[in-house]
């Protein structure tokens, strides 16, 4: 018998640098040469991007970020209930918190018990304000739902009614029992999470391949069914499915607005074309911008980045994918990193609060740079705007200089959400606990 260990490599899941070894046993057997082939996930340890110590700064002189709030634990997504008030999620608490005119308000909405292994935890929120003020306000809830011992009893979408001066949350309804269990071997992490409302007043939520999921979403052909992971996933404000299902109106092809998606923590729609957008992580390559038309296949697990430049063997887009009788179809990419920076929000500004050069750009924050990315879209706004970028899309040096000067901001650490207030401001959430807003620079 002969060990053969390969050297190590690692990969990026979403912030988590996994160490990875490659052992391979080689057997003699009968004059027969037998390999067997392990990967082991060695050492696994956080490495995110943390705030400057003076603050986040800007590209551009006539910005600057204004602390709101500082002391939060570990938030991961916000949602406005009107100009300087806003409710906030944290991962591990469960709680939902309020801050109005930078105030924490003492008791939180609500707790809710989550398992918050690795990227388990209280998720992503959205709001939907009703035009009839007598109908509630509802607030919708992405969380992985704790079990007995602690276990995940499953990715969970509720929708709750905001009461008593909104103060409260309070009638829980079942919306999505999603997966919340890895496949065997795989990790606690690629939940997704994100909410947000479409143009269509229908609920869209990204959840990833939920610790190594493998079968037809993540485009293995011939592979276990459709299961709720790997995918963007829409339904109606009560839990229905939405009109139009684009892949197919048996359950649950008919609440997959997308499939392919290894993992993301960005989702927001244009405000001019009302097309979806979202951002995607990769393993160790091919951080993607994706424009997700209905029935769109980001690809993975057979492709991520673009098509033309897989490091692990070439896929034909054609017929190595899972394409449900052509109802679903892959497209490109619109931007790709490389190396890695694990893109996570993904907001439009549809103000000139920052200027009429930013109005209606897109904004991106990541885990491991701690830039604000600043994208403009071209006259047809289905791609980008990539001054002096290779024809590609692929950055270099993180994005740093490639692309004529898409970072706009540094220092902020970790970001986790990006959003607009009611007035135009634009807010970033930091996984450190600060929220910021991007004000003029006086």
């Amino acid at each position: 018998m002969i060990i053969r260990r390969l050297p190590l490599f690692s990969h990026y899941n979403n912030g988590l640098l996994v160490v990875e070894v490659v052992t391979t046993i080689f057997l003699l057997l009968n004059n027969s040469i037998l390999s067997y082939t392990f990967h082991d996930h060695a050492a696994a340890a956080y490495v995110k991007a943390t705030q400057a110590i003076g603050g986040p700064t800007f590209n551009d002189p006539n910005l600057k970020a204004q602390t709101i709030f500082s002391g939060l634990h570990i938030p991961t997504s916000m949602a406005f209930l009107g100009p300087d008030d806003f409710l906030v999620v944290e991962k591990k608490t469960g709680n939902v918190i309020r801050i109005v005119n930078g105030k924490m308000q003492e008791t939180p909405l609500l707790h809710v018990n989550v398992a918050a292994q690795v990227e388990r935890g209280l998720l992503g929120i959205a709001v939907q304000k009703n035009t009839n003020i007598h109908a509630p306000t509802y607030v919708f809830l992405y969380y992985t739902e704790a079990g007995n011992g602690g276990t995940a009893a499953g990715n969970r979408i509720y929708r709750y009614e905001l009461t008593n001066n909104n103060q409260q949350l309070v009638n829980p309804k079942l919306l999505l029992d999603l997966p919340g269990n890895p496949a065997p071997g795989g990790e606690e992490n690629h939940n997704g999470g994100k909410l947000v409302i479409g143009p269509d007043h229908n609920v869209y939520a990204i959840i990833g391949d939920v610790g190594d999921h493998r079968g037809q979403a993540q485009n293995v052909i011939g592979g276990p069914a459709f299961d709720g992971t790997g995918g963007i996933l829409r339904i109606t404000q009560d839990g229905r499915i939405a009109p139009n299902p684009p892949l197919g109106a048996t359950t649950p092809l008919n609440i997959y607005y997308a499939y392919g998606i290894r993992n993301g923590f960005g989702i927001d729609f244009d405000p001019l074309t009302g097309t979806l957008w979202d951002t995607e992580n990769g393993p160790s390559f091919g951080d993607e911008i994706n424009l997700v038309k209905p029935g769109f296949n980001s690809g993975w697990v057979k492709i991520q980045g673009f098509a033309k430049d897989q490091r692990a063997g070439k896929a034909d887009p054609n017929k190595d994918l899972v394409s449900l009788g052509g109802k679903g179809i892959y497209s490109d990419p619109k931007f790709v990193w490389t190396p890695p920076v694990a893109p996570t929000a993904l907001k439009f500004l549809n103000s000139d609060r920052m200027g009429k050069q930013y109005q209606n750009t897109m904004f991106v924050g990541d885990v491991l740079t701690g830039n604000l990315y600043n994208f403009k879209l071209n006259a047809q706004r289905n791609g980008l705007i990539l001054s002096g970028a290779p024809e590609s899309g692929i950055t270099n040096s993180q994005g740093q200089s490639a692309q004529g000067g898409i970072v706009l901001g540094k220092g902020f650490g970790l970001i986790t959400d990006i959003q607009v207030s009611p007035d135009g401001y634009l807010y970033i959430l930091g996984y450190g606990g600060t929220v910021y807003k991007v004000i003029p620079a006086l």
